[in-house]
């Protein structure tokens, strides 16, 4: 998720929170005031009642029939002594439009001339005071949702605005390539956190480009170093054994030597391939068919290790067209099938299953492999043999992270599959 959708989600969640509870308040609110109101001209009416009441007794045989404003019930004393003013909500039936209306009714009692207490109850029609309460609820809704989105959208472009400096450097790291001159940097901000960034990220960068530059002369420069002392010693063993007068003790001493420098070469080369991977040194891609090159690098390996008598099969469902950096393509395959013919056993099977998004390579084998393992560096299952790198497979691997390749390894049904998966163009 980007940071101004982030950011602008989380503002537009507190702001729906923060203005949804102002708002529950304030409603709230305007309906006490308006209760209060109510209950104040209640109050009113009864001042005004009470003194007509006081200046013209007659009135205490009367009652509102009409209106149903008022009613006059006498009271005991001890009822009196114990009454309490109540103020609640009701209805009262009219008969001139033959329904029930809701009042707001205030109970309360008086002494009368005549020495004794009534019951004053008035009643006051809430009609329009529903109706204004429903107007401000409606009226609070509308502005709520108006205010919500003002404010949403008003901190979106805001915000928008505010991370223009960082899209800028978003857009910067994206041009910045290993192996290639850093660009410059244009991106003039007045936010100081920004012009932070901005600095570290170019002095972050050109350190990053200086140490890639030495660490790739290093390696390039080691690799030479020792290619040359490896094949002087190859080439002066040879020489020696053709020597005259050397026994069979000292042949197989050197064939060992001989053997150990090989390996030590094809280390060198495997982990200056791993370290040129690592460091993206292979930019250059192109649309690939992988099974056409799967195919005849398989032919190439069956001829090379025909002594082990691999009877091997392709399954070619579709064509498999990738676009990666072609060397890199052949050593994938070559590594993978190699794997699977030096690791099989001597007339085992090897089955190539080609599809439009996916190679599998299987071979003969009982015994699962540890799948934790096999693909990290120097790893050997089968430490017998002796000529084996244990860098095949990692190689295998760090490829598939370069073009994202999903590498996987079970065994089932008597055979190793080691599958890839390459995201559908």
């Amino acid at each position: 998720m980007r940071l101004i959708h982030y950011a602008n989600r989380n503002l537009s969640v507190l702001l729906l929170v923060l203005m949804g509870v102002w708002g529950t308040l304030f409603y709230f609110t305007i309906i006490d005031e308006v209760m209060d109101e109510t209950d104040d001209t209640l109050e009113n009416y009864r001042e005004i009642v009470v003194g007509k009441i006081l200046d013209d007794p007659d009135i205490l045989m009367t009652e509102d029939r009409i209106l149903h404003s008022y009613a006059l019930r006498p009271l005991s004393l001890d009822e009196a002594l114990d009454y309490k003013v109540r103020f609640y909500d009701s209805e009262v039936y009219i008969e001139t439009e033959d329904e029930y209306e809701p009042v707001r009714v205030m109970r309360s009692c008086f002494l009368a001339p005549d020495d004794r207490f009534y019951e004053l109850t008035l009643r006051i029609s809430t009609v329009e005071r529903d109706d204004m309460v429903r107007a401000i609820f409606w009226y609070l809704l509308v502005l709520y949702v108006v205010l919500l989105l003002c404010v949403t959208v008003g901190t979106r472009m805001v915000l928008k605005k505010v991370f223009v400096p960082l899209q800028r450097l978003l857009a910067w790291f994206d041009r910045v390539t290993p192996g290639k001159p850093v660009p410059p940097l244009d991106n003039e901000t007045k936010v100081s956190e920004f012009a932070k960034l901005n600095k570290a990220a170019a002095a972050m960068s050109f350190r990053s480009q200086k140490a890639y530059e030495e660490q790739k002369r290093f390696i390039e420069n080691a690799s030479h170093e020792l290619q040359t002392p490896l094949a002087i010693a190859r080439g002066k063993l040879e020489l020696l054994a053709e020597s005259e007068g050397l026994t069979e003790r000292h042949l197989q001493d050197i064939d060992e030597l001989y053997r150990t420098l090989g390996r030590a070469v094809k280390l060198n080369k495997s982990l200056l391939l791993l370290s040129r991977i690592d460091n993206g040194q292979y930019p250059d891609s192109k649309p690939l068919d992988l099974g056409s090159i799967a195919k005849e690098t398989l032919a190439d390996l069956l001829d090379i290790y025909e002594s082990r008598r691999i009877q091997a099969s392709i399954e070619d469902h579709a064509p498999c067209q990738v676009e990666m950096n072609e060397s890199l393509a052949h050593v994938l395959l070559t590594n993978l099938l190699k794997n699977a013919i030096v690791h099989n056993e001597v007339g085992g099977r090897l089955r190539l299953v080609l599809g439009k998004a996916s190679i599998e390579v299987a071979n003969s084998g009982e015994t699962p492999l540890d799948a934790e393992k096999i693909f990290r560096r120097f790893y050997r299952a089968d430490l017998s043999k002796k000529e084996s790198t244990g860098l095949g497979l990692a190689i295998v691997k760090s490829i598939c992270d370069l073009y994202g390749i999903r590498l996987s390894y079970a065994c089932k049904e008597g055979m190793h599959r080691f599958s890839l998966k390459f995201a559908k163009p």
